[in-house]
């Protein structure tokens, strides 16, 4: 039997983090476990950018270095070295997010290519991803998912977004790296499954490199995943499933209001949590054909998974299994995973301060809207200062 307490050692969990860091997640947590504190702090950090009020330093000093690796590559190098001495993967994010024009589309994507190429032969580095919509225009992913039909200028358009996702895929194919799609709205979605369908069928012939992101806060995706199965089995190709709750479930549920179709949301959070177990339990039922990418900061999920890899006798290190938490999250689960010898990683996000903005007012955002999520968090910190204030011979690093 799995012993149900290994996400309460709060001295491995937080042997990275100094006094002086810890203090700051405390402080940081204890805001955003106030609502209305986060929603007033993002409007007058959007407004105070907007004016170019001198913000950055304070942004910098605070949320960034909470749940940002750095500005460039460069910086994350050595926190990525340290979580890998405590056998903690990595994969670099770069955070940019919003942008219009092909210009900027293809810098995206060389700027990807290059985390790719980075990745190669990087032990520390398990993994690269990008967004759909980092490479290429919503509303263009939103029509071909809508099925209407395009300009030849559009036709055109969706030429060359097939093109960047093509090259990224084919890069990490050629160099052996991992790499996923990240999920995203429901009304663009489908162009981005079939696109990356597409992927797998032409580059997960023997191993697994592609992956793509299920929501499973969408009821229908466990359907989606077995009905993909069926056709993997058919074409011989194998599935990377990266399998998350998900991160936009207000807005698709307001957008359902509004247009007066069908929520494709789970109606409670407890459907979700039925649904995401239940598609982790598939995936690692089927692991001759699917490696799974288990994206998770819930514990009951993460101690299922484990006790189904128990109880299959599978290697702790199954290279066919990962598990990822977001970089400043969770430190309680990804590091007591590495400890114990799984397959762990971090999504390490880095970009200029001013442009991962909209990330980290996201993540802010999410942490007040997930369920008890910032008072775990935040009573696991308090207990691990206590815990040192008891034990003054604990050496931590920058310190």
């Amino acid at each position: 039997m799995i012993n149900k307490k290994i996400f309460n050692n709060t001295k491995s969990a937080f042997k990275l983090k100094s006094n002086t860091e810890l203090d700051r997640a405390i402080f940081l947590f204890s805001m955003m476990n106030r609502p209305t504190l986060v929603k007033a702090g993002s409007a007058l950090t959007k407004f105070s950018l907007k004016l170019h009020l001198p913000v950055e330093t304070l942004i910098k000093k605070t949320i960034f270095e909470q749940f940002c690796g750095g500005v460039t590559e460069k910086d994350c190098k050595p926190v990525t070295k340290e979580m890998y001495n405590e056998n903690l993967h990595s994969i670099l994010d770069y955070s940019v997010e919003g942008k219009k024009t092909e210009a900027e589309f293809d810098a995206a994507m060389k700027k990807k290519l290059s985390l790719i190429e980075y990745a190669k032969g990087k032990e520390e580095i398990s993994f690269a991803m990008f967004k759909p919509t980092g490479i290429g225009r919503f509303e263009i992913w939103e029509k071909v998912s809508e099925k209407v039909s395009l300009s030849e200028e559009e036709k055109a358009e969706w030429e060359r977004v097939q093109k960047r996702v093509d090259t990224l895929c084919k890069r990490a194919h050629e160099l052996g790296v991992r790499l996923y799609a990240d999920g995203e709205e429901t009304w663009m979605q489908t162009a981005a499954d079939e696109l990356m369908e597409e992927m797998m069928r032409r580059y997960n012939k023997e191993k697994v490199l592609i992956f793509n992101t299920l929501q499973c806060y969408r009821w229908d995706r466990l359907d989606y995943l077995k009905g993909l199965h069926e056709k993997a089995k058919k074409e011989g190709f194998k599935i990377g499933a990266k399998i998350v709750r998900g991160a936009y479930m207000e807005k698709e549920n307001a957008r359902a209001k509004k247009l007066g179709y069908p929520s494709p949301i789970c109606e409670s959070k407890e459907a979700t949590d039925v649904n995401f177990n239940s598609t982790l339990s598939y995936c690692l039922n089927h692991l001759k054909d699917i490696s799974v990418f288990i994206g998770t900061h819930n514990e009951v999920s993460s101690y299922l998974a484990l006790q189904i890899i128990e109880d299959k006798g599978l290697s702790l290190n199954d290279d066919r299994i990962w598990f990822s938490q977001l970089y400043g999250m969770s430190d309680h689960i990804s590091y007591n995973l590495a400890k114990k010898g799984y397959n762990a990683v971090k999504l390490v996000p880095f970009g200029p301060v001013r442009d991962v903005v909209p990330y980290l007012l996201r993540r802010a955002q999410e942490n007040t809207s997930v369920k008890g999520q910032t008072g775990r968090e935040l009573s696991l910190l308090r207990e691990e200062r206590k815990r040192r204030k008891g034990d003054p011979s604990t050496k931590h690093h920058r310190e």
